[in-house]
């Protein structure tokens, strides 16, 4: 038997799968209190990973691909949502009677800052396969209104993670690095700044990939033994996104396998072995987020990592170490050691975008996104037959 939800609670589940690909997160969460005193308990969390053939389908559509391929992957995509959702809750021990709603994000396909936003996984096959209601397409009421349609994450940031007396910095790695620097709790009313500061872990796991045929590098072994570049990471600091300032957004539409391939023949130009591209790529990511901060993010007093790259200690090492120089020196540390796991939190952070939705409240944040105020996120589909 369940224990019961409290009066002022309620349960979602928050499903994200990034651009980098590795797989889908998925978690259910209670939501305690008023939106202005929000808590959240993270109750479970699942992250099945991507089969070699279903990370080829996605990396695939992202740069060509057939109106019928789109179709079968839109569809596909939503049952792979669903199975991750069903495992979350089983976990959890809940079932669809207890669930508000389910949050999907799906998978972004094509990102263009101030034009449009594409992301797939049929919403309806998920309400269908779990018997939930399901909140999605959650970036394009915000780019409708001329915003970015990301980062969107920074709701959560400002409302569940930020210090209770000083500014904080919370730098995601996924795919694409992003940062939210959230005002004090003391001092709600500071706008909040939000931004992608550039690559993630895009470019080193394409790195991976291209040279030693594997999805990522695992506890930065390959990047532990080479030696960094640095001309080539020079010349990437000079690329123009770099000096637009925020509120601003990137992807895969930049970092492209043309990309990546013309990184790691910068490397090898230098002599640079396999090992030495891992590195350097490590550094490119490093060193973006140390010059984005340098340019644009104001004094914090710490740095929380999450992401996938919070998983990878050489590249958690080479940030303390460029950040270590800025002139406040903040902590740099994971963002589990404050809070619960990390590769949860943008899944959690959806959830709490389909808890503002069915709320009637606004998901983004104008002063990260760039629209012209804030906007009620997601589109709402009805749930299906509830299932124990």
């Amino acid at each position: 038997m369940n224990a019961p939800t409290p009066a002022n609670a309620s349960l979602y589940v928050g499903l994200m799968s990034g651009t980098s690909l590795d797989g889908i997160s998925a978690a259910v969460v209670r939501f305690r209190g008023p939106v202005s005193a929000l808590a959240v308990d993270l109750l479970a969390f699942v992250q099945p990973a991507y089969t070699p053939d279903q990370r080829m389908r996605l990396e695939q559509a992202m740069h060509a691909g057939t109106a019928a391929e789109y179709c079968r992957l839109h569809a596909d995509l939503g049952e792979w949502l669903a199975n991750a959702a069903r495992e979350a809750m089983a976990r959890a021990g809940v079932s669809s009677r207890d669930v508000t709603a389910v949050a999907s994000h799906g998978q972004t396909l094509w990102h263009e800052p101030g034009h449009s936003t594409w992301q797939i996984g049929d919403p309806a096959r998920l309400a269908e396969r779990t018997g939930c209601a399901v909140v999605s397409d959650f970036r394009t009421r915000d780019m409708a209104a001329g915003g970015q349609g990301a980062p969107l994450v920074p709701m959560a940031d400002q409302l569940l993670f930020a210090h209770p007396t000083a500014p904080r910095a919370l730098q995601n790695i996924g795919g694409i690095g992003n940062v939210t620097v959230v005002p004090p709790r003391n001092a709600p009313d500071t706008p909040v700044m939000a931004f992608d500061t550039g690559p993630g872990v895009v470019v080193l796991n394409g790195v991976m990939q291209a040279l030693f045929g594997q999805p990522y590098d695992e506890d930065g072994r390959m990047a532990r033994t080479g030696r960094v570049l640095e001309p080539v990471v020079e010349a990437r600091l000079r690329d123009p996104y770099c000096d637009v300032p925020p509120p601003k957004s990137t992807g895969r539409e930049l970092f492209t396998p043309a990309f990546i391939a013309a990184f790691i023949r910068d490397c090898q130009d230098l002599g640079g072995t396999p090992a030495d591209c891992v590195a350097t790529a490590a550094a490119f990511t490093a060193w973006s987020v140390a010059d984005q901060y340098a340019r644009y993010v104001p004094a914090v007093s710490d740095v929380l990592l999450s992401g996938g790259g919070a998983r990878h200690p050489v590249l958690v090492e080479m940030i303390q170490t460029r950040l270590a120089a800025r002139p406040e020196a903040p902590t740099v540390r994971l963002f589990d050691e404050l809070f619960f796991d990390a590769e949860a939190k943008e899944a959690v952070a959806f959830a709490l975008l389909a808890h503002l939705h069915m709320s009637g409240h606004p998901g983004n944040l104008p002063s990260a996104t760039g629209a012209a105020g804030p906007r009620v996120l997601g589109s709402l589909t009805p749930a299906g037959p509830a299932h124990e």
